[in-house]
């Protein structure tokens, strides 16, 4: 991959736009997982010391107003501030507006601006030229630091680059190196993939059954599996619309020698407030019309990490059970810490990615036990699927313009 680096620049007294991405879970306020901001944070301090001026550009949800302050990113500039030892962070309410234009014209070397929540912008999810050409005429560079965003079309990702000498960050360096290292080289893999619809990963299923040795099915998503091999799943949630799909998916499997594995029993429940007193360990056979499926059984983790240790990577997406709501969380952490084991053993690659399996990693404190935890969600999805990143697409055009002239 041709594209240039931080480096290539001198970046002394420069306007740094650098898009980062800092869509972290809030709760009440408060940041519950500061994953990507640590994350991000090598990108920021290498910057700082080129003596760079940076202003960051990153998005928060999915507003459908102008503004919402629910989807604020002032706690995120906060944040950097105390990553960053309480070294002061500006923050911008509108990267357009002449207040935030007279910031960047103040600001010192090595300073950071964090800008309010660029989708408060429609034109941000529109790829609009326009307004990318107006961000970038307040700065020198471009830095594309959101591999977890590169799957976007948007115009602080795309767009942008039309406009400015434009550069990968650490962290988007690195991801892609990993990912290359770990995954596209890898051999004998286990795929492991988890959450609540079939219709949201149809492509990664239909792609990692033709590439991967094993692959689990896990959370809600198995339901619709399993119904579609004629068993009951009871009240749980399952995509009646997407049986055929599943079917479709078995068929590629078995087509492709990719052994697909199922639970063979689960952990049950009335609902998601039960607790422990209230579940059940039942075979799969064996649910009844109003149970609700919730987690793995017993039996199918023992089965998934014998699976495991008969191969040497493992590849995650997604928990295997309700992870959020106690005791179904139990599978999800006890795969973690299997994994987890294996690895620190060197008896097995690990790679994990998507917002909900780090967040189950980091609730199990196993977050630097796997051998790369991606920051990319649906970014590492559209990645293993072998999907073109507009990201990157972006970052080599921009490099093949400007060395052509």
């Amino acid at each position: 991959m041709q594209c240039y680096k931080i480096d290539d620049f001198d970046l002394n007294g420069k306007v740094v736009i650098l898009r980062t991405d800092l869509n972290v879970p809030i709760s009440k306020g408060k940041i519950t997982d500061t994953t990507r901001i640590k994350r991000s944070m090598s990108t920021i301090r290498h910057l700082i010391k080129k003596n760079a001026k940076i202003v960051i550009l990153s998005h928060f949800g999915r507003p459908k107003t102008k503004f919402n302050p629910d989807l604020s990113l002032a706690p995120i500039a906060d944040a950097i501030s105390e990553q960053l030892g309480g070294k002061e962070v500006k923050f911008a309410l509108d990267i357009l507006s002449k207040k935030a234009k007279q910031q960047i014209s103040e600001m010192s070397s090595g300073d950071v601006l964090v800008a309010e929540n660029i989708r408060f912008h429609e034109e941000e999810c529109q790829n609009d030229n326009e307004f990318a050409k107006k961000i970038a005429e307040l700065g020198n560079l471009y830095v594309n630091d959101a591999f977890s965003c590169s799957h976007r079309k948007h115009a602080s990702i795309d767009a942008i680059t039309n406009h400015l000498p434009s550069a990968i960050g650490l962290l988007h360096e690195e991801e892609l190196i990993s990912l290359k290292k770990y995954v596209l080289d890898a051999k004998d893999i286990i795929a492991i993939t988890g959450g609540a619809k079939v219709s949201s990963k149809i492509g990664l299923l239909k792609h990692l059954v033709t590439k991967v040795d094993k692959l689990v099915v896990g959370g809600a998503m198995a339901n619709s599996f399993l119904k579609a091999k004629g068993y009951d799943v009871g009240k749980s949630l399952c995509e009646l619309d997407h049986l055929v799909t599943a079917a479709e998916i078995m068929k590629i499997a078995e087509q492709n020698n990719c052994e697909l594995i199922l639970p063979s029993d689960v952990i049950t429940s009335k609902s998601l407030d039960a607790d422990e007193t209230e579940c059940r360990s039942i075979s799969i056979d064996n649910v009844h019309e109003d149970d609700i499926i919730l987690d793995l059984g017993p039996q199918t983790l023992l089965d998934i990490i014998a699976k495991i240790k008969t191969s040497k990577t493992v590849i995650w997406n997604g928990p295997v059970g309700a992870f959020e709501y106690s005791p179904f969380d139990v599978g999800t952490i006890m795969l973690s810490r299997a994994i987890a084991k294996l690895t620190s053993e060197n008896k097995i690659i690990s790679v994990a990615g998507g917002g909900d399996v780090v967040a189950a990693i980091n609730k199990s404190g196993l977050e630097n036990s796997f051998s790369y935890v991606s920051t990319g969600g649906g970014a590492f999805l559209e990645w293993l699927e072998g999907k073109n990143m507009p990201g990157v697409d972006a970052l080599m055009r921009n490099y093949e313009r400007h060395i052509s002239n």
